[in-house]
């Protein structure tokens, strides 16, 4: 009889051929379908699930304030960043006290058609970044709907359908007018609407 699998005939661990020899002669360290290590997605998963949960408790949106030299984030769609860089760059990247970084995201329109995936990846991507106080998202009513439920969430205010300079323009002033002793991103909301 012709030797099969692992040592012994047993079969290597994490296979599953020789079901039968596995189940009648089971490793102590091993369960019948493969190994127990766990898998990098799940460590992956874990990591992301935990970040995501230090956003929420140390961002922008929660009540313990912003230090007046803190550098604060706007991410900008594609097609308005130009624009938004612009109009940030003469204000010398303040507002007040604050430091304002422009964040260009990548480009949400392929082959003359929106990308859904890339507009929800763009406004994750702000939602995970604790320092993030405004969202100029894309010129187009169809996009700004489904980014919207996700920057909600973190009270993250949007403005859209305008150009890059005025959106800019109007983020920031609203930033000097905002109380940076509460919930900075609340204050900024209050503001623009």
């Amino acid at each position: 009889m012709a030797k099969r699998g692992g040592r012994d005939g047993y079969p290597p661990g994490g296979t599953r051929n020789g079901r039968l020899a596995g189940a009648l002669f089971p490793a102590a360290h091993k369960f019948l379908w493969g190994d127990i290590r766990p898998s990098r997605s799940w460590r992956k998963v874990a990591l992301v699930a935990a970040g995501c949960g230090l956003v929420a408790v140390a961002g922008c949106g929660e009540g313990a304030g912003v230090a007046e030299d803190a550098t604060v984030a706007v991410y900008v769609a594609a097609p308005l960043c130009a624009e938004a860089e612009k109009q940030a760059a003469n204000r010398g990247n303040q507002a007040g006290e604050l430091r304002v970084r422009v964040v260009c995201l990548p480009a949400a329109e392929a082959k003359g058609r929106l990308d859904l995936a890339q507009i929800g990846a763009n406004a994750r991507q702000a939602v995970q970044d604790a320092s993030t106080v405004g969202y100029i998202g894309e010129p187009t009513k169809a996009a700004t709907r489904f980014s919207q439920p996700v920057l909600e969430t973190a009270e993250i205010p949007q403005l859209s359908r305008a150009s890059g300079a005025t959106a800019m323009s109007q983020l920031l002033q609203a930033l000097e007018e905002a109380d940076t002793s509460s919930s900075l991103r609340q204050s900024i909301n209050d503001s623009l609407s």
